[in-house]
């Protein structure tokens, strides 16, 4: 099997500007869209919660709710547009989701999950797959996650994202869920080794290519969160060492190339910095990074109809894509 190296759903960070940018980088890492919300596909503007540029693909879908017959209608209306697969969210601990008893609320209810997923199979002939937690509050029992997992499996779904943390939903914030729980990737190892012949991805700090060469060897792949954003080039080092793909552009090539896209997408009223800002973390390391950031912050946030402005932005990208600091 192909080893598998995804970013994962970033809420306010995984939009469509990020994923074309992050694709420019990696063409072998899988993508995956903030989480969306099954009613929010239903009843709200569809294209643009929905559209993505097909150079993004393979692209895949992440989908917030509880109700399966909402569900169903979302996966329903999104095959429509091309998505490689549909991703239940079953790990998000924040409070407006709780409310709603959805993301890691699930948890608690998996027959629920069941038919949840179930539906969404019936829907169309897309792969649907969830991303869950290990446990949640003070649940971190294995048998509890192994019968999680079967319950899932029997209702179709044959991939599994595991973020090898459990979810505290009463007492901390969602940047808290990321840090505090203690990681225990035993939990996600065992899971493949009882459902050997699914598809386990593990999430969870994995933030360089000893860690994922590591993991690599337990299971089928791995989810890169806050690395991939916070450092995007450092999917340049996972196509080399993982995917043994020397042609990669580099830093500054990267930047020559968004140049068509920042100019349509302004040009159709997409704000500059809508865009820009995934690109902060690209010299992430790099001699001059501190330099990019300031001109970055300092100018991106500027009027739609500044069309000069935008076009002195991009000239001050070639001017530095020439340079030894910004041209890495």
């Amino acid at each position: 099997m192909k080893k598998i190296v995804s970013v994962a759903p970033m809420m306010d960070c995984t939009d469509r500007h990020d994923r074309y940018f992050l694709r420019l980088i990696s063409k072998n890492v899988k993508l995956y869209t903030e989480m969306i919300v099954a009613n929010a596909i239903i009843k709200g503007n569809r294209d643009n919660l929905l559209n993505f540029n097909l150079l993004e693909k393979p692209v895949s879908l992440q989908i917030g709710g509880s109700n399966p017959k909402e569900l169903a209608s979302a996966t329903k209306i999104a095959a429509d547009y091309g998505y490689d697969e549909i991703n239940l969210n079953l790990g998000c601990p924040s409070k407006k989701v709780q409310k709603n008893k959805f993301g890691a609320y699930l948890m608690k209810e998996p027959n629920l999950v069941g038919e949840c997923v179930g539906e969404m199979k019936n829907a169309s002939s897309l792969p649907v797959t969830v991303k869950t937690r290990i446990g949640f509050d003070d649940k971190e029992d294995y048998e509890y996650l192994k019968k999680f997992i079967e319950i899932i499996k029997k209702a179709g779904v044959t991939k599994f994202i595991i973020h090898a943390r459990r979810a505290i939903l009463s007492k901390l914030t969602p940047k808290q869920n990321l840090i505090i729980p203690p990681l225990n990737y035993n939990f996600v190892y065992n899971i493949k080794k009882d459902f050997p012949n699914d598809v386990i991805i593990l999430n969870g700090e994995v933030d360089s290519i000893d860690k994922i060469q590591t993991h690599l060897k337990k299971v089928d792949g791995v989810m890169i969160g806050r690395a991939a954003y916070h450092s995007p080039y450092f999917l340049a080092e996972v196509e080399k060492e993982i995917f043994n793909n020397y042609n990669i552009p580099t830093r500054a090539e990267i930047m020559e190339k968004m140049i068509p896209y920042i100019k349509e997408e302004t040009n159709k009223g997409t704000r500059l910095n809508q865009i820009m800002r995934h690109t902060i973390g690209l010299f992430h390391g790099q001699k001059g990074s501190t330099r990019w950031k300031r001109y970055l912050s300092t100018n991106m946030c500027i009027r739609e109809a500044d069309l000069q402005k935008v076009n002195h932005i991009m000239d001050h990208i070639k001017n530095n894509s020439k340079t030894t600091s910004l041209g890495r």
